[in-house]
């Protein structure tokens, strides 16, 4: 069984037996994954362990006993109630199976909750309107209200999605039998009679997508330095679908092409301005994730050092900032499971991990993504920090064969020299710095990534055996000096410079050492009395005894 995550979540058995019974909170779970993507409820099991009591046995008036709470306590929450027995230790469990609702799901007294992460969130505010607006009866991708017959779509549009449909590896062979007609009701672009407003967006003539008053229109404006505009192109004749779209932008900007050179000894190495894939993903994500209720063009803003993409309409509710890396939530289904089949995008919750690995990969800063009042930005920069960096990981990936993770934290460890457990998980978007094991663990079996320090002092940094090995080259530092070796240098640097301010002793010992290493050997030594201070915050001075 898995741990605790996004679908799963584990409850005692006392939650639903005895005088400690809360079905309260049971049934506030029940709504947060009814409000999120659904998810299981394993009862009888406590939250540390992974699998029931040998003893635990399931009465069977239970499982009604269950069904018919959640059902009492719950309004448009959808359970399976069933029992099994454990296979490991042979004790009984209670599984309950959360659909997701299509309709908003609330507890009977009026409160709202979202599944976010391992949490059942509640929501408050203007958080409620955008569930009640977000989960309608019907998605918009699937409402026929402009009633466009499905004899009135493009022909040479749909001709083109049904060869590419047909092309695809990732379609069933029993899709790709389907005739023309079928693949418009497999994918949801007709619904009888009807195209819906997805089939009007991907394969209806020009003039039904612009009747849509949402279809996507973007925008790409240059700036130069002094954020004067010169270039500007739009597609806004709602010509184009969201596929084609994608496809005319990259031909149609130059800038995205360009490339720098980097010295590789006796050779030259092409590096884009702007990968591919990262601008492909981010257009993808523009186009795919948008709440097409809500009117608003996409703008592409080029800057001298960055390109930022402009989208209306806030994150999926759940998704924030900080989570956007782990946390994956559908906006429109259909037309993510199209852009899927025709191979624009990876499966759902990847495209952001692999723009992390691209940019790593390349030396350069992971992407910064903000949210405003109506709108989202992401931002990703053209400057590499370290060229060679774009090397080094490329002869780490064919010596070790990384994982995708490990890709991630090796690029940040090789861009920062080194980092603290929390500095790693903040970077990496984890809520835990325990969680860092799941991403570093063979790093440091290969001992690719050593760890110095114990506890919250502990700090990973790329072993320079490696680099040496892999060619990679790297000035001295003390970035990742060891505790006692710190506190060495500090008193050899008090028995020369006595009377000594904070400032002073780091600027003479190494500036790259993190200020808070030092500040704790200081508070250690004077505890210790090896050194002795007079003086208060910035008039602080320390000496020998």
């Amino acid at each position: 069984m898995s741990l605790e995550n996004q679908g799963v979540d584990y409850k005692s058995l006392r939650v639903i037996t005895g005088k400690t019974a809360d079905w309260g909170a049971l049934s506030k779970d029940c709504v947060a994954f009814a409000n999120a993507q659904g998810g299981r409820l394993l009862i009888g099991i406590e939250d540390r362990d992974e699998e029931p009591p040998a003893e635990q046995r399931i009465a069977a008036d239970l499982l009604e006993k269950v069904r018919r709470r959640i059902g009492e306590l719950t309004a448009n929450v959808s359970v399976a109630v069933q029992s099994h027995r454990s296979q490991v230790t042979g004790g009984d469990y209670v599984e309950v199976l959360v659909s997701r609702s299509t309709s908003p799901a609330s507890t009977t007294d009026g409160h709202y909750y979202l599944r976010v992460s391992d949490e059942s969130k509640p929501l408050v505010g203007e958080e409620i309107q955008r569930l009640l607006n977000e989960r309608s009866a019907q998605p918009w991708e699937t409402l026929t209200t402009l009633g466009v017959s499905r004899d009135h779509c493009d022909r040479q549009k749909l001709s083109t999605f049904s060869t590419r449909i047909r092309g695809s590896d990732r379609v069933k062979d029993s899709v790709k039998e389907k005739t023309d007609g079928e693949l418009l009701d497999h994918y949801y672009l007709s619904i009888g009679p009807r195209l819906t407003n997805l089939g009007i967006l991907c394969v209806g003539r020009r003039e039904d997508r612009a009747r849509l008053g949402t279809g996507p229109v973007v925008q790409f404006i240059k700036y130069d330095d002094a954020e004067r505009k010169v270039n500007k192109l739009a597609w806004d004749d709602h010509s184009l679908s969201p596929m084609e779209m994608i496809e005319d932008i990259w031909r149609d900007v130059p800038d995205f092409r360009e490339s720098y050179e980097l010295p590789d000894g006796l050779f030259r190495q092409h590096l884009p301005i702007y990968d591919e894939e990262v601008v492909r993903e981010l257009l993808v994500n523009a186009l795919v994730h948008r709440p097409y209720t809500q009117r608003g063009d996409v703008y592409l803003n080029l800057h001298p050092d960055r390109l930022e993409v402009v989208n209306p309409g806030l994150l999926p509710l759940g998704v924030t900032p900080r989570n956007v890396l782990h946390q994956s939530v559908r906006r429109n289904n259909e037309l993510a499971r199209v852009f899927h089949d025709l191979k624009l995008m990876e499966r759902e919750g990847s495209g952001y991990d692999r723009m992390y690995e691209v940019l790593l990969s390349q030396g350069r800063p992971l992407p910064e993504l903000r949210e405003g009042p109506d709108r989202v930005s992401v931002t990703i920069y053209k400057r590499v920090i370290n060229p060679r960096v774009v090397d080094f990981l490329a002869k780490a990936d064919q010596t070790f064969e990384l994982s995708q993770r490990e890709k991630i934290v090796l690029g940040l460890l090789a861009q920062q020299e080194a980092m603290t457990a929390r500095n790693l998980a903040d970077a990496l978007e984890l809520a835990d710095a325990r969680a860092i094991a799941s991403w570093i663990g063979r790093l440091l079996n290969w001992q690719v990534v050593r760890q110095v320090g114990r506890t919250k002092g502990v700090r990973y940094y790329v072993d320079p055996a490696v680099m040496r090995k892999l060619d990679f080259p790297s000035h001295t530092t003390l970035a990742r000096i060891e505790p006692h070796r710190l506190s060495a240098l500090i008193l050899e640097d008090l028995r020369r410079h006595p009377r000594s301010s904070f400032g002073e002793i780091r600027q003479r010992i190494g500036p790259e050492i993190p200020a808070h290493q030092i500040r704790k050997q200081l508070k250690a030594l004077a505890e210790a009395r090896r050194i002795t201070y007079e003086g208060d915050r910035r008039w602080r001075r320390y000496r020998l005894p």
